[in-house]
């Protein structure tokens, strides 16, 4: 079952004018209640928003905006209720960390002939956002600026893509990642140092010590063991040369692999596959684990991979469910590609029409005492993006995205792994993969359903990643 993120929690700097405390006293608590009556409850659906009242003077402003950051919100939201003066709010706005949207919207949606004074004055916040953004970006603050009526739905769109991409990017930047065995060695393209990830993107990362997956297996509780087991048995459909001693084996994997997660507080982790084979300690590979666990949100890297392991949950936070893959093979006669790795997949991104396979590779791809099982994940088909985070020329991350189409692929009977079909949305494979390959795309990379593409652009904007649409 896929875990949704919580919502993005963001704070509401509601902006007036000193001056109408005066000429208009009554004026501030009229736009206050429209804020609660329409703009609140039009928010609630994609923001928890946090609001307490609108504010005209800078030391206002900055307790307001202090406020926000003991909450630990995500993003601030910017709305002039009627003009404010920008030097009002741009010390607090430039000293904040917070990623800040301005929202240029007003109640009034039409201009006639019986438009009054009043309704200018209750509805003159444009000029207000244009004097804060000049400034703001002036000053080197970045921010997203979005024009919109309320009564446009379509119009809240990019709000609340770029609340998701903040709360996004926070959670990466945030995120505790594990490591268990090494890099896959002569794999350059996810090579990176760590010291250089936590300065840069802000993740942290722990070496997951193989002895430790071990005891743990070893020690699993065995009523635990023998509930996971008959949940495999419920849930998948098992290959008939399955043993009891097989979906055991298995389960221990998994709850070992599940409590180290869940001890360290890991977001997303990644293990080589060959340092399992290199210890004859090992009963199994925690295929089915990966892939378990990908649908509850926590990112995966296969080989070693974790710039893949974060490349997965930044898309899982941005547009869940999301899974990591690999190109394996170009269908030119269908043009598409077929995806693939060698046991996972994030399980609930599988078709809905029958029940996964779970299955034992015939062909193990390391040492290890017992068989490898898998689960036979084909995915959804409909819209999907596909993303890759890479570090990019002059040491710059850079995300990589792409409007795709999953087809009405899979599962094949021949095929004991993951595997699904993806296809450009539009054009040529063969360009498709030109372009990204000359953009630096890695060979690891995740997938998600529907069109991720607004949010991946808005989240590579506040980690100052490069942005390439292929």
């Amino acid at each position: 079952m896929t875990i949704e993120p919580a919502k993005p929690r963001v704070g509401l700097l509601a902006l007036t004018l000193e001056l109408y405390e005066a000429l208009d006293p009554e004026l501030r608590g009229s736009r206050e209640r429209w804020l609660r009556a329409a703009v609140l409850p039009a928010l609630e659906p994609v923001a928890e928003v946090h609001f307490d009242r609108a504010v005209y003077r800078r030391e206002d402003v900055e307790a307001a905006v202090a406020e926000f950051e003991h909450a630990g919100v995500d993003a601030l939201l910017v709305v002039c209720l009627t003009y404010s003066p920008s030097l009002i709010s741009l010390p607090a706005l430039r000293r904040t960390r917070l990623p800040i949207v301005v929202w240029n919207t007003q109640e009034l949606f039409a201009v006639t002939e019986s438009f009054s004074s009043a309704e200018m004055i209750g509805n003159h916040g444009v000029h207000g956002t244009q004097d804060l953004t000049s400034v703001l970006l002036r000053s080197g603050v970045r921010l997203e600026y979005v024009t919109s009526h309320l009564s446009d739905p379509a119009g809240r769109e990019p709000l609340a893509d770029f609340f998701v991409a903040a709360a996004a990017a926070g959670a990466l930047r945030r995120a505790r990642l594990g490591l268990m065995g090494y890099p896959f060695p002569g794999m350059g393209d996810f090579a990176v140092d760590t010291t250089e990830l936590a300065a840069s993107l802000g993740c942290q990362w722990t070496s997951l010590a193989l002895e430790d997956y071990h005891r743990r297996a070893e020690q699993a509780d065995e009523q635990a063991v023998a509930r996971l087991a008959d949940e495999y048995r419920q849930t998948y459909d098992l290959a008939d040369d399955l043993t009891d001693g097989d979906l055991d084996a298995t389960a221990r994997a998994e709850l070992s692999l599940r409590s180290i997660v869940a001890e360290k507080r890991l977001d997303a982790f990644s293990y080589q596959f060959m340092a399992f084979g290199e210890d004859e300690r090992s009963e199994t590979l925690p295929f089915v684990a990966a892939s378990r666990l990908m649908a509850e949100g926590v990112g995966f890297g296969g080989e070693g991979d974790l710039v893949g392991a974060a490349g997965t949950f930044l898309l899982n936070r941005l547009m869940p469910p999301a899974s990591f893959s690999e190109v394996f093979t170009v269908d030119f006669a269908s043009n598409g590609l077929f995806m693939s790795h060698m046991g996972e997949a994030n399980v609930a991104m599988a078709r809905t029409d029958r029940k996964v396979p779970l299955v034992a590779r015939p062909t193990p791809i390391t040492r290890t005492r017992a068989r490898q099982l898998a689960l036979v994940t084909s995915f959804q088909p409909g819209p999907a993006t596909l993303c890759a985070l890479v570090r990019g020329p002059n040491g710059r991350w850079r995300l990589i995205a792409s409007r795709m189409e999953i087809d009405d692929f899979g599962p094949l009977p021949a095929m004991p792994v993951p595997h699904f079909k993806l296809r450009p949305a539009q054009g040529d494979v063969r360009d498709w993969l030109t372009a990204y390959a000359k953009a630096g795309g890695p060979h690891h990379n995740a997938v998600s359903f529907g069109d991720a593409t607004p949010r991946i652009r808005a989240a590579a904007r506040l980690l100052d990643a490069d942005y390439c649409e292929v």
